[in-house]
């Protein structure tokens, strides 16, 4: 499986609208909350009790929110990009710029490391957040995103 297979078209979110950390939160949550039977407010719930666990703001402009969500049957990950940033309670301070939101099957923890792992990997290099910056349109996203992970 590729983190491409898990993205769809309308889980592109490529000008978020969102200045806040809820507010970013439920605007990545909205294109996936009807596919998986439960309300934005409810997704978005599960979202920020994670977050209170620590911020998913891992540095250099990256936000990887995540939760586990019983019934789930697959994962499911959404990208969301703010050219003004957001200020996300980053570890480094600064606001976050790309978000990759994944959800997880409540009985699949492994996958959920696994994929949360892949995610971080891949966002290592400095070149490859660049590109995603720039990048014009969806298609350019999931094209780079299918690259750097290897599915070409």
């Amino acid at each position: 499986m590729h983190l491409s297979d898990l993205l769809h078209e309308d889980a592109l979110l490529i000008d978020l609208a969102s200045r806040g950390k809820t507010a970013v939160l439920a605007e990545l949550a909205g294109p996936i909350a009807g596919k998986l039977g439960v309300g934005t407010q409810r997704l978005t719930d599960i979202l920020l009790e994670r977050e209170r666990l620590g911020s998913t703001g891992i540095g250099d402009g990256i936000g990887i929110p995540h939760g586990k969500l019983k019934g789930m049957t697959e994962a499911l990950l959404v990208f969301g990009r703010s050219r003004l940033g957001v200020p996300f309670d980053a570890l480094d301070g600064k606001p976050v710029h790309l978000f990759f939101l994944l959800l997880t099957p409540e009985d699949a923890p492994g996958l959920h490391l696994q994929l949360l792992a892949r995610i971080s990997r891949m966002l290592k290099g400095s070149g490859f957040r660049e590109k995603l910056l720039r990048a014009p349109d969806r298609d350019s996203i999931l094209r780079l995103i299918a690259e750097e992970d290897g599915d070409h």
